[in-house]
């Protein structure tokens, strides 16, 4: 694991190592690339350490099915890293509807490579089968998303 400060290839890498560890959706497998003590906001969330990371990310994808991310970067500087994120799920607690959450995250690694901070912003659209990008068997790295979406 790249530790800072990263250049644009330990940052690109850092964001699709994310991507990859995400798309696992294994809390306990995604809290290890966080500090004991991270600071988390994501959304109206605000918590810290790994125990509430991993309930949050627990919690997280009981309700969001079929999880599919991609991950871009988007700048970095240092020991800071910000990424734009697409993805989609079957929202459990609405009748299993598809969504996609547009957003951005900033993160900040501790010299170990760590990231000790994360905030998330992110807005959730409804959405058609038809409009579905991640779908069963596709690269989430191979679609391609249009300019009005980024």
């Amino acid at each position: 694991m790249a530790a800072p400060p990263f250049n644009a290839e330990t940052a690109q890498q850092r964001v699709k190592k994310a991507q990859d560890l995400w798309n696992t959706q294994d809390p306990e497998k995604v809290s290890k690339a966080y500090t004991e003590d991270c600071i988390w906001r994501n959304r109206d969330q605000f918590f810290s350490g790994t125990d509430k990371i991993i309930e949050f990310l627990t919690k997280k994808w009981q309700k969001e099915k079929n999880y599919k991310l991609r991950k871009e970067l988007f700048t970095f500087m240092g020991n800071k890293i910000a990424v734009q994120f697409w993805y989609e799920y079957q929202d459990a607690h609405d009748d299993m509807k598809w969504k996609r959450c547009y957003g951005l995250e900033d993160w900040t690694f501790s010299e170990d490579g760590r990231n000790c901070k994360r905030q998330m912003s992110g807005n959730d659209i409804e959405i058609s089968e038809n409009e579905r990008w991640f779908k069963e068997g596709v690269d989430v790295n191979a679609v391609h998303i249009s300019e009005q979406h980024w």
